[in-house]
């Protein structure tokens, strides 16, 4: 793409030129002046204490051997700051090559430490309380703390650039502070370091993570190095696989990421290190970062000084890196050996429902109507997928259970015999209007509210009131007729009565009393009696 975009624009490329060169004689002065003291103080196990003890040696000889003197002619003043300047690169080239030597010739790193030794490891899980999983992760001079964010769908990252918009369910971000090594700056917006650093972290990462059937939560990892001294983003690597399993992500295995470093002389020999140092990185010819599971490789990333490898050099990397990642997923199952089974306490819980895809808008509601007044009587959060996948979020299982049980009742099919729970949502004459299920509602007729005479609807319920139907009839438009009265027969809350479910047993349930005469079922010697309305009780006196 960069190659198409220049050819494109006609731009001739652009070489940078050759680094200055400090002078022969001033090599050779610094080399005779400082190299004695400069390897003794290289081999200082400390950064702190090597960096001052080196920041110490490069003032005195300057000072000392290669200072400015005031009140000469302006020729002589510019021969003597070019002087300077040559000092202060003849004295980094002398530190470099030193360092080389020590590991080419000795076997001896800056820290001590031998060829494929990691320094030393300090790990803690639940770091962080109240946050749903997080870790500590130190190596050495390197540390890491690492939160793990479980979200919803909602919560995924959109990600809007070159490429069409996507979304991540997935994303680690990286933060390096001034501080963590040991300078004074603004925290501004993330650098090209922060961005790669965190992409390599990601990337290692998202291998092992749990289809989305399995765990459809959004999973953000955030790194916050407190201290660096080399492999930072290894360090996130392994604190970001502690933080998902103190968190409860069902990951498949555990991750590890480690750096492989080059040491190389004029004769050609070649020296491999393990766990570089930020100094060790810095003199070095190569950064190779390997991070994997005991089964293989998740995440590669090579910073290479010299020009090229060779294959056989490449083989002995990855056996390298493969021995100290193993030892390193050793030492972080010793301190949690598998994903939690719970997760915590202050995490949503996400409850999967599979519905028609037909019955979306429905369960959406005109403006969305239906699916927040879910939302807002239980306290939960639903987001819908296209293919009918429904994701129910809440922070307690009560909530989430409610929720699940109004998704399934609007995605369900409303079936005859079946029995439900509903809300009396209106009241007639004739009957009252019961929902059993959100958006979904029938008509119980006054006759099939109670056993025996129902003269008013609001004496058996009330707008408000919830109670047990059954589902007697589904016309062919869709209308459903509900009886309260079967539900409690089945319920054996009432007897069956003779006439059992007849047309004409609503009739008998609605007649109004006589005055008393007769057997009071309404009928007389076999024929029919007329039926008389009821005086007014001061008309009778």
């Amino acid at each position: 793409l960069q190659e198409e975009l220049i050819s494109k624009a006609g731009v001739a490329e652009k070489r940078l030129g050759e680094p200055s060169v400090p002078a022969e004689e001033v090599v050779a002065e610094v080399a005779r002046i400082i190299e004695g003291e400069l390897t003794e103080a290289r081999k200082i196990p400390g950064k702190a204490d090597r960096s001052n003890a080196i920041d110490t040696l490069r003032t005195k000889l300057l000072d000392e051997n290669f200072k400015v003197p005031e009140g000469i002619p302006y020729s002589e003043h510019q021969a003597a700051e070019k002087r300077r300047r040559d000092a202060k690169e003849a004295f980094r080239r002398l530190e470099k090559k030193i360092t080389q030597k020590l590991i080419n010739e000795s076997g001896v790193r800056a820290d001590g430490r031998k060829a494929k030794e990691i320094r030393p490891l300090k790990m803690k899980v639940k770091m962080l309380p109240r946050t749903h999983g997080s870790a500590l992760f130190q190596r050495g001079e390197t540390q890491s703390i690492v939160t793990c964010v479980l979200g919803t769908g909602r919560d995924e990252q959109i990600v809007d650039g070159l490429m069409p918009e996507y979304a991540k369910k997935f994303y680690l971000h990286y933060n390096f502070p001034p501080f963590c090594v040991g300078e004074a700056g603004r925290i501004m917006g993330p650098g090209r370091r922060e961005i790669g650093h965190g992409a390599l972290a990601e990337r290692s990462l998202m291998a092992v993570l749990p289809d989305i059937e399995e765990f459809p939560y959004t999973v953000r990892l955030i790194s916050d190095i407190t201290e660096s001294n080399g492999s930072s983003s290894m360090a996130s690597v392994c604190g970001g696989c502690l933080a998902m399993m103190d968190a409860g992500v069902p990951i498949k295995a555990t991750v590890a990421g480690i750096s492989v470093g080059r040491f190389s002389d004029d004769s050609g020999k070649m020296v491999h290190v393990t766990d570089i140092i930020g100094e060790e990185d810095f003199f070095g010819d190569m950064d190779f970062k390997v991070s994997g599971t005991r089964d293989g490789i998740t995440g590669i990333q090579l910073d290479l000084k010299a020009r090229g490898l060779q294959t056989d050099e490449i083989k002995d990397i990855f056996e390298r890196a493969r021995g100290a990642r193993i030892e390193l997923i050793d030492a972080m199952e010793g301190i949690i050996p598998a994903p939690r089974e719970e997760l915590s306490e202050f995490a949503p819980r996400i409850i999967t429902v599979l519905i028609d895809p037909e019955k979306i808008g429905k369960l959406i509601g005109p403006g969305g109507k239906t699916i927040r007044s879910i939302q807002e009587r239980t306290g939960a959060t639903i987001d819908v997928e296209n293919d009918g996948r429904v994701f129910i979020a809440a922070t307690n299982g009560e909530a989430g259970e409610r929720a699940k049980a109004e998704v399934e009742a609007l995605g369900a099919e409303v079936k005859v015999g079946a029995i439900y729970e509903g809300t009396v949502v209106s009241t007639k004459d004739f009957g009252a209007f019961i929902e059993i299920a959100t958006g979904t509602d029938g008509m119980c007729h006054i006759s099939e509210l109670a056993d025996g005479f129902v003269k008013s609807v609001e004496d058996i319920v009330k707008i408000g009131d919830v109670v047990k139907v059954k589902v007697i009839n589904v016309d062919d438009n869709g209308r459903i007729k509900l009886s309260r009265r079967a539900a409690m027969i089945e319920a054996g809350e009432i007897a069956p009565s003779g006439d059992g479910d007849s047309d004409g047993d609503g009739d008998s349930r609605r007649r109004d009393d006589d005055d008393g005469d007769g057997d009071g079922d309404g009928r007389s010697g076999g024929g029919r009696r007329r039926r008389r309305r009821k005086k007014p009780a001061a008309a009778a006196e």
